[in-house]
């Protein structure tokens, strides 16, 4: 019989498992309600902000849990842990809209994507030679393919694990009781 009391794991993948709700619900309704937020910088902003912030309530409540004290380890833990739930389930369910549900939506995103920088580079007057090279690039890659999803999954996971580096850093607390 498993202890109703949850571990500072448990907790975590719980916490993940709501921050992949969240993320997996916003990009439904995002599909559902205008597709032309998922070129939104301040949706990717706002998406970063709760990922973070989840993460670092993810640490809090195992440290609750932990009793107020936590190593770098534990507290890097719980944060890593629940930001890659969530972001393992928000991937998945990019990778079902873009690669199976709608696959035409992700080739007009991608259209999108170069005519804003199109059109972000003239306004900065860049050089044709270097927008012309710059478009041909970008229309090279298909941003929502199922590799280039799973490509940003990882790169995201290695910026969460920096900041979960620096969460660790500030979340740690020795019990001045334990003896070393």
């Amino acid at each position: 019989m498993k202890d109703s009391n949850p571990t500072p794991k448990d907790s975590s993948i719980q916490y993940g498992l709501i921050l992949g709700g969240i993320l997996a619900t916003s990009t439904t309704l995002i599909y559902a309600i205008n597709q032309e937020l998922f070129l939104s910088i301040w949706i990717g902003v706002f998406t970063i902000l709760v990922v973070i912030g989840t993460g670092i309530f993810a640490t809090a409540k195992a440290k609750d849990i932990l009793g107020g004290f936590m190593s770098f380890k534990e507290a890097f833990t719980a944060y890593f842990i629940a930001t890659a739930v969530g972001l393992a389930i928000s991937t998945l369910v990019g990778i079902l809209i873009f690669s199976v549900v709608d696959t035409e939506l992700a080739s007009y995103l991608n259209e999108q994507s170069i005519e804003m920088t199109r059109e972000f580079m003239e306004r900065f007057n860049t050089p044709q030679e270097v927008i012309d090279e710059s478009l041909r690039e970008l229309g090279e890659i298909d941003n929502f393919s199922m590799v280039n999803q799973a490509k940003s999954y990882a790169s995201g996971l290695i910026v969460q694990a920096v900041i979960g580096l620096l969460v660790g850093l500030i979340f740690k607390k020795s019990d001045p009781n334990a003896i070393d």
